[in-house]
C-alpha cells in the first residue's frame, strides 16, 4: 500500500467577518504521521472539514494525490476520517453500526469482524453504544474509519477518552499503518503524547501557516514540542 499524499494549496475560507483560514498551504507525505496543530479558534477544524468535502473553500485546493475528496472514485476506500465520535446511534450495537456504514459504503461485509478486532472492541461489538465510554466510542469511530481499507486517515483528537493501554495500542497502529505506506494528518491537543507519534509538523494559528517540517527540526534546539508550539504561537499572537 502506498497512500495519496495531502496537498493544500493557498486554502482560503471566511465566515462573515472572520477569516477562518487564510492562504494555507501545506503537503502531508505519505508513509508520515503529521499532526496538524493550533491553538483553540486556529483554523483546525475548518481546514479539516475543507479538506473532507464538508465545507467548501472561497479559494484553493485541498486534494488526496491529484483529486478532491467529493471526486474520489471510492471516498471511504481512500480516506478514513474520525471527526465526531459522537456519531453513532445509542440505541444501537457496535457491530449493527459498523454492519450500516459497510453496506452504505459498498465495503465486503467481513471487514465488521476485522476492524472489531483490530480496535479491539471484541467484548463490547454487541452492547449498546449508550453505555459505552469516551475511549470505547472512539474505538468505534476508528473502526468505522477503517471500514473500507483506506490508504489515509485523517484523525481529530484520535486518543481522547483512551487509557494509557489505548493511547500505546493506538501510538503503535499508526507507526504500524504508515510503515505500510498509509498517510496520516492528526490534529490533537495532547502534544506529549503526538511528540511519541508524529514524523511532520504543520502548525497554524489565527488561520495561517506559522510553521511546516519535520518534527526533528523543531525540536532540534531541545524543545519539546509543546514548548516550540508555545513559542511559536505565542510569537504570531504578539505580532
Amino acid at each position: 500500500m502506498k497512500g495519496p499524499s495531502i496537498e493544500v494549496a493557498n486554502l482560503t475560507k471566511r465566515f462573515g467577518r472572520v477569516d477562518a483560514v487564510t492562504d494555507l498551504t501545506f503537503t502531508v507525505r505519505s508513509g508520515r504521521v503529521t499532526g496538524f496543530l493550533g491553538p483553540n479558534g486556529a483554523g483546525k477544524s475548518t481546514t479539516l472539514r475543507m479538506l473532507l468535502g464538508l465545507t467548501r473553500p472561497d479559494r484553493g485546493t485541498a486534494l488526496f494525490g491529484r483529486v478532491a475528496y467529493p471526486d474520489l472514485p471510492d471516498p471511504t476506500g481512500t480516506v478514513g476520517a474520525v471527526l465526531d465520535i459522537a456519531s453513532a446511534h445509542p440505541a444501537t450495537t457496535a457491530r449493527d453500526h459498523l454492519r450500516t456504514f459497510c453496506a452504505l459504503g459498498g465495503h465486503r461485509m467481513s471487514r465488521v469482524g476485522e476492524v472489531i478486532a483490530t480496535v479491539a472492541l471484541d467484548r463490547f461489538a454487541d452492547r449498546r453504544v449508550g453505555g459505552y465510554s469516551t475511549g470505547m466510542r472512539q474505538r468505534l469511530a476508528l473502526a468505522t474509519a477503517l471500514l473500507g481499507e483506506p490508504e489515509v486517515l485523517v484523525l481529530d483528537e484520535p486518543s481522547n477518552g483512551l487509557d494509557p493501554v489505548g493511547i500505546v495500542w493506538l501510538r503503535g497502529f499508526l507507526r504500524e499503518f504508515t510503515d505500510s505506506g498509509g498517510t496520516v494528518l492528526i490534529s490533537s491537543h495532547a502534544l506529549g503524547e503526538l511528540q511519541q507519534s508524529i514524523d511532520d509538523v504543520v502548525l497554524i494559528d489565527h488561520g495561517r501557516l506559522v510553521w511546516t517540517g519535520a518534527l526533528d527540526t523543531l525540536t532540534a534546539s531541545g524543545d519539546t514540542l509543546e514548548e516550540a508550539f508555545l513559542r511559536l504561537t505565542t510569537r504570531e499572537q504578539a505580532a
